[in-house]
């Protein structure tokens, strides 16, 4: 009998090491849960910035060639920073607040401009730039050979005072 428990053991053993063998991502505690296993394998990209500056941009744009004439005004924030990860080859990321959608655009990287766009709601612009200005802020984007895509800013580990 413990020949079989020994020998069930070894087979879970080794049904289990390949799963502990992908390598996390790094900064994989400030993921969500995966509660639908989407991210179950080891990310085919990652890109990982710390956050070293910002630009602000409201524009405002009219196309006078279009009949009744719509007027714009994209609200956008561009971050710049350093590549944290080793591979990363990420420079900047283009944060696009919408007013107007039910639903935001999926997370892209520009593997030519060296670019991420993200779409937020335009109710988290206050929330980003408040941690713009008060913490150190990182981007994440993660992409998984089953389609799977997350992207996210988050702070470091902050103490409470």
């Amino acid at each position: 009998m413990s020949r079989l428990i020994r020998s069930c053991a070894m087979l879970a053993l080794s049904f289990s090491l390949p799963l502990a063998a992908a390598p996390a991502p790094m900064h994989g505690q400030f993921l969500p849960p995966d509660d639908l296993a989407l991210r179950a394998e080891a990310p085919d990209q990652q890109q990982l910035l710390q956050v070293t500056e910002y630009a602000v941009v409201v524009g405002n744009q009219r196309q006078s060639n279009q009949q009744p004439i719509p007027v714009t005004s994209p609200l956008m924030i561009r971050l710049k920073g350093k590549p944290l990860n080793k591979g990363a080859t990420i420079a900047q990321v283009m944060l696009n607040f919408d007013a107007e959608s039910k639903s935001l655009k999926k997370p892209v990287f520009d593997e030519k401009t060296r670019t991420l766009t993200l779409s937020y709601p335009v109710a988290q612009y206050r929330v980003i730039v408040d941690l713009l200005r008060n913490d150190t802020l990182y981007v994440q984007f993660l992409s998984y050979a089953n389609g799977h895509i997350w992207a996210d800013l988050h702070t470091g580990t902050v103490k409470s005072r």
